[in-house]
Formats: C-alpha cells, sequence, structure tokens
C-alpha cells in the first residue's frame, strides 16, 4: 500500500467509518491537535530515553498510547448512528497519570513564583508540549458534536488533557532538576 492516496487533494479527509469531511473542519481540527501533541511527546520521550530515565519514558509512552485512543474517539464518525466502539481510555490513566505527577513533585520545592517556561533542552520540550497540550483542549472544547452516549468519554478525554498539560509542567521542573539547570522565575517573587 501506498503512503499516498490523492484522495485528500481537494481538501477532504475521511473519518473513522468512511463518512468525507473538509480538513478545515472542527473535528479534524481536533484530532490534528491530538497528532501534533504527540509527535511533540515523541521528541519527549527521546531526551527522557537519552537522559537515562526509563520510567519516566514508560510513563510517556503510555501517554503516547492514550492519545491515539482519544485521537480514533475524535476521529470517529458519530453521524453514523453507530457506537464508537474503539480502544478508549479509562479513569485509571488519568489516575496514572497523577500518581506520575505526585512522585515527580516530591522531590521539587514548593512553587513560590511563576516559572518561565525553558532552562535545559529537556525542560523546553516538555514547556513546548505543555502549550500544544493546552492548545488540544481548546481545540476538543470546539468540537462537541458527540451524542448523548458518548459523553461520558468526551469528559474523559477533557480530564485525561487538562491533567496531561499538569503532568507536562512538572515533568519539565522535574527535568531541570535533573538536569541541573535552575529554573528562571517571573520577576515578582511570592513572599
Amino acid at each position: 500500500m501506498k503512503i499516498y492516496t490523492k484522495t485528500g487533494d481537494q481538501g477532504q479527509t475521511s473519518l473513522v467509518g468512511g463518512r468525507r469531511v473538509s480538513k478545515a473542519d472542527a473535528q479534524v481540527e481536533a484530532y490534528g491537535e491530538l497528532d501534533e501533541l504527540n509527535a511533540w511527546l515523541g521528541l519527549v520521550a527521546s531526551d527522557l530515553l537519552r537522559l537515562r530515565e526509563a520510567g519516566l519514558h514508560g510513563e510517556v509512552l503510555h501517554v503516547q498510547d492514550c492519545l491515539f485512543r482519544i485521537g480514533g474517539f475524535y476521529a470517529f464518525d458519530f453521524q453514523s448512528g453507530e457506537p464508537f466502539s474503539l480502544p478508549f481510555i479509562g479513569k485509571a490513566d488519568t489516575e496514572r497519570l497523577e500518581a506520575a505527577i505526585d512522585r515527580m513533585e516530591a522531590g521539587l520545592p514548593g512553587l513560590k513564583a511563576f516559572i518561565l517556561p525553558g532552562g535545559s533542552l529537556s525542560a523546553c520540550h516538555a514547556h513546548i508540549a505543555r502549550t500544544v497540550c493546552r492548545r488540544c483542549e481548546r481545540a476538543l472544547l470546539r468540537f462537541s458534536s458527540f451524542p448523548q452516549r458518548e459523553l461520558e468519554k468526551e469528559i474523559e478525554a477533557r480530564a485525561y488533557l487538562n491533567r496531561l498539560s499538569d503532568f507536562l509542567f512538572v515533568l519539565a521542573r522535574h527535568e531541570n532538576r535533573v538536569c541541573r539547570t535552575e529554573e528562571q522565575v517571573f520577576g515578582l517573587q511570592a513572599d
């Protein structure tokens, strides 16, 4: 099978189920943003592998798998009347992110000021992924044409993305600590 099909040359693409829609459709934007986020997480995972942080590398690979599942949900043709039946995430996946956040935060100083995005290369990559994650959240909110039976999945996807941005923020802080790079704070320090 060739990678190019030429079926999208006129600005249309297929949803899971076959229905053709504009590539500018809010639904396509939503799963496109998920795809971009997943690509940035590939870079973050590469950093963690290079720094020999196997546990966090495994966490990010799990996140990438979850994002593929969420992407499948957002790429599904809900107008078909068929229920979504592809693999999806669950509450345990969001809780896994929370546990990873708690483990990383245990080794970090408390926040006393706003932290400027930056520091080590791995921290910078995590910060970029965080901001892409926030943009992704906004794109998911713009597409909300789900049937009632799928609303629980939509709510879980939104919660997961919200927690993922927290995970990436804490990961950036953790990476600066691991790389012995001082965090830069916003000019006004809190007492």
